[in-house]
């Protein structure tokens, strides 16, 4: 028995040994990511997490610019050190950070994301996401460019005109953020690969909010995390863009589909610089992740407009003034076109003010290619660069009295360069920035034209994870104007 006794307490021990060696090699790896001379100044907080759990929180409970401005105040108002999801991490903050952001790309850093996002987003071809963003810019521009978008006005126009009716008209009151979600992926189902049934775009909705709200979390794969839902909505929607590029395939053999139709048939159809055509599983990767760019962050700007024009009587009325000429100048049953959408100008200060106050896009990372200087601090090579768009939008020293909505911020020449960031810039800019600013006003067209509304909760709290959204989802009180909408419905 004493023998017994003797072995238990010897395997304790051993245990609480391992444990011991375990954490101290834990804590001393944690603090040797930081060890070296002339580092910015800042806080580690815990190993592994960091000060993930601080960073993440600030945004839950509606103010991401909280954990930025904080340390700006106590460390340094242009870079301070930290450690974001388990990796030790610069912030860079201001104009002149995002300028040496966006100007080095490529040279001095390179786009990164949280291993949560490649295993969201896994790859077939054995890359990593940046390899594959990167393939993916080259095969973007001909649908991008201004004068490639001005053809889908019209088809935008037609799909907001069949979203109203569908799911605003007739209803009293409507929840804000789920519509907004609709009508944007709707678009981008139909530009991207020609997805039109409702029906068929309905079983896509909730995979992608959990999709969405998964991307970026805690890299935890247990079942009923948030992190494992987006894995298997991901490869839940991966099976059904498959079977819809393996009919196209057919489609295209046949002649019932068109080689310019969508991004979808150029993509089928376009040789890689290797003179390889993409295999399905990795257009089906590519797919995913540009109907996750295409509508989430653009159904956020949709939200908030609609949230800023109940609180602001007078920029809606200057909003619907201008979106009524507009109106008052088609025909029956005529679409809008590229001559009407360059009309809206105070629409899009509007829009623009709305971006820079909630941005859909709150930052993005980039990986230190090698070992430099900024600022008098060393950055050593592998350290994670994190941008904010909160640490100038929401800066005085950039835009006076941050918090007042003033749409007059973006008149003639608008703001100073690198201070309004909300496609990022430089190479890394969001290549979709034109697509967004059409949806959005075509989104705002049709709004402003059809309703006045008022918000039912008008204390209602905003959260971001990751992006900014009304805690519950912006229901409105719909008061409709009496007046003839063109109403076109196909």
């Amino acid at each position: 028995m004493e023998q017994y006794m003797l072995f238990l307490v010897s395997l304790l021990l051993l245990f609480v040994s391992l444990v011991s060696i375990s954490l101290f090699v834990v804590f001393y790896k944690h603090r040797s990511h930081y060890s070296g001379a002339n580092l910015p100044p800042g806080k580690i907080g815990y190993p592994v997490i960091g000060e993930t759990m601080e960073f993440l929180s600030t945004g839950w409970r509606g103010h991401p610019e909280k954990f930025i401005f904080d340390r700006m105040t106590k460390f340094s108002t242009e870079v301070f050190k930290t450690s974001l999801v388990g990796e030790p991490a610069a912030v860079f903050c201001g104009a002149a950070c995002n300028k040496f952001l966006f100007s080095n790309e490529n040279k001095l850093v390179t786009a990164w994301w949280p291993s949560s996002v490649n295993k969201v987003f896994p790859s077939s071809m054995q890359t990593s996401s940046q390899d594959e963003a990167k393939k993916m810019r080259k095969l973007l521009p001909g649908f991008m460019k201004p004068e490639a978008l001005q053809r889908y006005i019209g088809v935008m126009d037609t799909i907001a005109q069949r979203h109203f009716a569908a799911d605003w008209d007739n209803h009293n009151h409507i929840l804000t953020f789920p519509l907004a979600k609709r009508y944007t992926f709707w678009l981008a189902a139909k530009l991207f690969v020609s997805l039109d049934d409702p029906k068929e775009i309905r079983k896509f909705e909730e995979p992608f909010q959990l999709l969405a709200s998964g991307i970026i979390s805690m890299p935890i794969d247990f079942p009923g995390t948030p992190f494992h839902r987006a894995i298997k909505a991901s490869n839940f929607i991966r099976k059904e863009l498959l079977k819809i590029i393996k009919q196209r395939k057919i489609d295209l053999a046949e002649g019932k589909a068109s080689p310019t139709q969508d991004i979808l048939s150029h993509m089928l159809l376009t040789c890689t610089d290797d003179g390889q055509y993409m295999n399905e599983l990795d257009i089906a990767d590519k797919i995913l992740g540009l109907l996750v760019g295409g509508h989430d962050t653009a159904s956020a700007a949709c939200t908030f407009i609609v949230k800023y024009l109940a609180e602001l009587p007078h920029i809606y009325d200057a909003v619907y003034q201008e979106q009524m000429e507009i109106a008052k100048s088609k025909a029956e049953g005529e679409l809008l076109n590229w001559d009407d959408v360059q009309k809206m100008k105070y629409s899009w200060n509007v829009a623009q003010e709305v971006l820079r106050l909630a941005p859909p896009l709150q930052g993005a990372f980039r990986e230190a290619m090698t070992d430099f200087v900024f600022n008098g601090f060393s950055i050593p090579k592998g350290w994670k660069l994190y941008w904010s768009a909160n640490s100038t939008h929401k800066n005085p020293s950039y835009f006076p009295e941050p918090e007042k909505f003033d749409p007059s911020r973006f008149e003639g020449k608008g703001p100073a360069p690198y201070t309004f960031v909300p496609f990022g810039g430089g190479p890394r800019m969001c290549p979709g920035k034109e697509y967004a600013r059409l949806e959005i006003l075509v989104f705002m067209h049709n709004l402003v034209k059809r309703y006045k509304w008022e918000k039912i909760l008008p204390e209602e709290n905003i959260i971001v994870d990751p992006m900014p959204m009304p805690a519950k989802g912006l229901p409105v009180r719909l008061f409709p104007h009496n007046h003839n909408h063109n109403h076109i419905i196909i």
